[in-house]
């Protein structure tokens, strides 16, 4: 079974981009800033996008919540590789 969430980049092509793909369904991927969960961000649908508006925000609020939350987790896991 998949996470729901994964992170994934494509630093050769756009080094400050970040992409944030939702396993399940609806299925999409958000693309957004490194710096900014919602600068230059844009949502590719994989599935039918929610008809909801309150779904579709409740789905970027969850994302974004993953996103810092994985963001702390590296920086953190980075601070404690290099107190070895």
């Amino acid at each position: 079974m998949l996470p729901k969430f994964l992170l994934a980049d494509n630093s050769q092509d756009d080094p400050d981009t970040i992409y944030v793909v939702h396993t399940e369904t609806p299925r999409c991927i958000i693309r957004c800033d490194v710096d900014d969960f919602y600068g230059n961000q844009r949502v590719y649908w994989i599935d039918d996008e929610p008809l909801s508006l309150d779904d579709t925000e409740a789905l970027l609020d969850e994302a974004e919540d993953f996103f810092e939350r994985e963001l702390e987790n590296q920086e953190n896991l980075y601070d404690e590789e290099e107190g070895m």
